[in-house]
């Protein structure tokens, strides 16, 4: 097994505001995608790569709770830390390492929930 996380949806509020604050946060456009009866946000994931969307759905409200998801912002941890806040997210921990693991910040997406950035 390759990874044990093949896929990831990140509940949000407002698509078009999340779009905006991950498109920042990751350095790297989100892509819209439209299905019937449903518009996602794509995370950027390469074939055969765990990738994960942004998505809407009243019954799934977005939440600081549950698990934390890391996302790889490989060798731009600063510029990436440096984007949350001006994009109506909030820093709870701001870059630290995590022993031999590399670094991570840990922050309140524009939407409320809680998720990792992590750099070597």
């Amino acid at each position: 097994m390759a990874n044990a996380v093949v896929w990831l949806d990140i509940p949000v509020i407002d698509l078009d505001r999340a779009i905006k604050f991950y498109s920042a946060v990751l350095g790297q456009p989100i892509a819209k995608h439209e299905f019937p009866g449903n518009t996602v946000g794509v995370l950027p994931h390469g074939e055969n790569e765990v990738g994960g969307c942004l998505f809407t759905d009243p019954a799934r409200p977005p939440s600081a709770e549950g698990p934390l998801v890391y996302l790889n912002v490989q060798g731009r941890l600063d510029e990436a830390e440096a984007a949350i806040v001006p994009n109506r997210g909030m820093i709870l921990q701001s870059k630290h390492q995590i022993g031999p693991y590399g670094y991570r910040t840990v922050l309140l997406d524009s939407e409320g929930n809680r998720v990792a950035l992590h750099s070597k």
